[in-house]
Parts: structure tokens; sequence; C-alpha cells
């Protein structure tokens, strides 16, 4: 007998014990990444239209969330989706690769949108970020591809943060405005790429941040049905799901912050009164902002001493005085209004395309 208990225990002992955390039952029902104890580190929705940029808007849409969760503090830090685009070997004709940008932010790290503010055209063009960009830079320490399998996605979702995620797109995904997105009707148009945030069991659905802008979905988020073949799969020779680690670098660089709040884009001004613009993706560039006589430019600067204005290139007014502005007076045609605002030590850059009709 005893004999018998001993062999017993043996056994026992050799049986490995898995902790109560690695049993895919003990997966929470319903997790995101805007509502982490009730904090929410998400960053704001973007628009990347009309390039093919979701590649780096959805990279960029999961560092800015880890950042704010690795600092522990919400300080809305925003990426340059066009360095990393450009930088990574993008083109418009087509997009980036995203394994060639994940390996780009391995080795050289995106800087914050000041060095290389996205002028949102719709063809490539000669670009360079700011001098000292290399200064300014978040990193990853590696990066991978995750199983397809539900719960493997879900482990990953809490063990490394948000996923960049590949899916196909219909028809009926161009249109959707809410609830869990099941596809419905019309063709497939194409693939995209994603940040995915969370997953939601009660409802059925994954929970995604898009990059097509506020008025699209779910004011820019979208909720996607498990039952929806979704990924992409291979996709730029991985799984369609991608996961980023080991962040790292210059999260709040001692920068100067600066956007251009009007002119803005697909919005109209007539002597300086600002109206949505009709037709804002036809008759010329896909959202560029339209002027009719001078317009005020109005900006949001923070951390800066000195604004100077550019049009086309060229110096037009410099402003040492806040709050910051300038009036434009440009000639009709089209043109590239730039802004540049200094502190102590560094610049950061902000542009607009615009197109004057009289």
């Amino acid at each position: 007998m005893k004999t018998i208990m001993v062999v017993i225990l043996i056994l026992c002992m050799c049986i490995p014990f898995y902790p109560a955390h690695e049993a895919k039952e003990s997966l929470p029902p319903r997790f995101c990444w805007r509502d982490i104890n009730g904090i929410d580190y998400t960053t704001p929705v973007k628009n990347q239209e009309p390039a093919p940029t979701c590649e780096a808007y959805a990279l960029c849409a999961c560092l800015e969330t880890l950042m704010q969760y690795r600092a522990g503090e919400l300080f809305n830090p925003d990426l340059s989706e066009a360095h990393l685009f450009f930088y990574a070997g993008g083109t418009c004709n087509w997009g980036v690769n995203v394994s060639h940008a994940a390996e780009y932010l391995v080795e050289y790290g995106v800087p914050d949108e000041g060095c290389f503010p996205d002028p949102h055209r719709e063809y490539d063009f000669p670009f360079e970020s700011l001098p000292g960009w290399e200064n300014r830079t978040v990193k990853i320490t590696h990066w991978g591809h995750v199983s397809t399998e539900p719960d493997a996605i879900k482990e990953a979702l809490i063990e490394y943060g948000p996923l960049v995620i590949c899916i196909h797109v219909w028809k009926d995904f161009m249109y959707y405005h809410g609830g869990v997105y099941r596809h419905r009707w019309g063709p497939r148009v194409g693939g995209h790429l994603v940040a995915l945030m969370g997953y939601d069991d009660t409802e059925g659905c994954w929970i995604v941040k898009n990059s097509w802008g506020t008025s699209w979905g779910e004011d820019g988020w979208v909720r996607i049905s498990y039952d929806e073949d979704i990924f992409i799969t291979p996709c730029y020779g991985g799984t369609g799901v991608l996961y980023v680690d080991g962040i790292y670098g210059n999260f709040k660089p001692d920068v100067p912050r600066v956007y251009i709040e009007a002119p803005r884009r697909y919005h109209t001004y007539i002597f300086g009164h600002e109206f949505p613009s009709l037709f804002g993706r036809v008759l010329v560039q896909n959202g560029i902002p339209r002027i009719i006589g001078s317009t005020e430019i109005a900006l949001n600067v923070t951390n800066a001493r000195m604004v100077e204005f550019y049009l086309d290139g060229e110096l037009q007014f410099t402003d040492e005085n806040a709050p910051f502005g300038w009036r434009m007076d440009a000639s009709p045609g089209a043109h590239t209004l730039e802004v540049l605002a200094y502190n102590e030590c560094n610049a950061s850059k902000a542009v607009v395309d615009v197109y004057v009709l009289a």
C-alpha cells in the first residue's frame, strides 16, 4: 500500500502545474485599452486620407497607447506617421510593407509629429524630417506575429498591448456607422491595416481603432463580429496580426507642439468665414482647404517662443508674441503653408496644402 502511495505521489509530482492565468478560461470576458482600470490609454482618432498610409497609422496608434501606459500618465503623444511611412520605404502608389516599418522601429524608431507632419497628399514628394529628429524617437526592441486563433489574439492583446491587424474591406464596411459590424452586402474592395484595441465576448466582437477620421463609424472606431472572416492571412508574409514589444525612447521630448487649426481640411474659407466644403473629395486635391480672399491662420501652439510662417517655402512673417497668428493673402492657385515653432532648443513644424480660388 505504501509502495502504491509513493508511486502515486511521484506521478503527481511529475504532472506539470499551470498557473490559473495561463488557462484560456481565465481570460476576462472583456478587455480593451480604452478601459484599463477605468483609464483610456488610447489617443485621438486620426485621418490618413488620401494616402494609403494605414500601416504607419496603425503602428503609431499602438505605440502611442503603449507610451501612455508605460509612462503611467495621459499626455497625448503624437507620433509622425508620415516619417515612419516614407522612411521605411512607403510609396503612395500602394503603401508600405508593415514588416519593413516594424523593423524600422527597431533600428531607428519614429519621432514626434512635429518632425514630419503629414501633408495628406495622394502622391509621393521629396521629404526630410527636421534636423535632430534622431533625438526625438520612440523605438521597440522586437515585434512578431500572432496566430489568428481568437484566444491567441486575446492573450496577445493583454500581454503585449494593441495589435496591428490586416483586414478585408468590403463595400459595406466603407459605410459603417455603428453597431457590431457584419459583412452584409457589396464586393471586397481591398485590404486595410488598423489597430486592434480590445474584445468583448458578450457582444462577440473585436474593438478596433481606424484611421479614417471621427466622422466614420463610431467616432472613428468599429466593433467587428467574431463571426466575420475578417483577417487577411498571409499578410506581408505573416499571419495578418502583429504585436510590438519593448517600447522605449524619448516619450516626452522638450519640443514645441504646433498645429494649424485654420485653414483645415475639408473646409472652405470665404473672407475668413469657415464653411464645410462641398464636394471636398473632388474637383481639386482631396480634402484641400479652399480659400476666397484673405484668411486668418489660426494655430494651436505650446512650448514655443517664436513662430515663422512660410508660403511655398518663402518666409512671410515671424511672430514672437503669443497667441501666434498671421493673415494670409495669397494669389490664386495651389500653395503650401508651413509653420515652424521654436523654443530655446528645438523646432517643430505644421503643414497644410491650400487652394486659393480668388
